[in-house]
């Protein structure tokens, strides 16, 4: 059996024995471009039964079926992080829908504010994103990518038992390592404005939330999407997995 197989994200239970079907996207993929053979092996995940060894039982040029046979690594759940967008340009949030999922984000969260240019969202482009880098990177579940809201209904409805970290451009350069120390136990989430910044009126509503954590990314203005990894891993090294 080969050590490099390919690696699949399905909808499918997995199980001994269990039957795979692949869409059409799937099946092109493995069938026409890596030209996978019956017998052949390939890994697929789901999210929540781990990682499981396949075979390729019936192979077509429209049509592919699988046949798990052992799992080659349990379930793991990954921090609970949530991450939260203004949406920007359609290549740049690809990218941060790439690396937020690559980092361990649990959940990717568009929100809509007064700044935003590209209010248009593809909920299914930013599912198809998580889950190719969820393929690459080797890790077992797709964070949920939930609908684009306004930022005052996020707010609103936010739960206060979780930590809204904000990277807030006119903070005063300070450790943010220092500042996320202050509290670990809490699950966290991570929050990156538009391009320009939020509104002032916006900044203030972020900043009389008792659960909204200010933090500096330094001296340095950041594009939205090297904000969101930096934040991210910030957010990881204190109080996510990598401790």
């Amino acid at each position: 059996m080969p050590s490099k197989l390919p690696r699949l994200f399905v909808k499918s239970p997995l199980l001994p024995s269990a039957e795979i079907a692949l869409d059409r996207d799937q099946t092109h993929y493995l069938a026409n471009v890596l030209r996978i053979k019956p017998d052949s092996y390939v890994l697929v995940f789901n999210g929540s039964d781990g990682e499981w060894c396949a075979r390729a039982a019936a192979v077509g040029k429209k049509s592919m079926t699988l046949v798990a046979e052992h799992q080659t690594r349990p379930q793991e759940e990954g921090p609970d992080l949530h991450y939260l967008f203004a949406p920007i340009k359609r290549a740049r949030v690809d990218y941060m829908a790439q690396k937020a999922t690559e980092m361990g984000a649990s959940v990717l969260r568009p929100v809509i504010t007064r700044r935003t240019i590209a209010e248009r969202v593809k909920v299914e482009r930013l599912e198809a994103n998580a889950v190719e880098a969820a393929e690459q990177c080797g890790i077992l579940r797709v964070p949920e990518v939930r609908a684009p809201q306004r930022l005052d209904d996020v707010l609103n409805a936010w739960d206060p038992e979780r930590r809204l970290v904000f990277a807030d451009e006119m903070a005063a350069t300070a450790s943010p390592l220092e500042a996320l120390a202050s509290d670990t136990s809490r699950p966290h989430a991570v929050l990156i404005g538009p391009e320009g910044g939020f509104d002032p009126e916006e900044r203030d509503l972020l900043l009389e939330r008792d659960f909204v954590l200010p933090i500096s990314l330094g001296p340095r203005v950041m594009r939205a999407d090297t904000a969101a990894v930096a934040c991210l891993t910030l957010v990881n090294a204190v109080c996510g997995d990598w401790r």
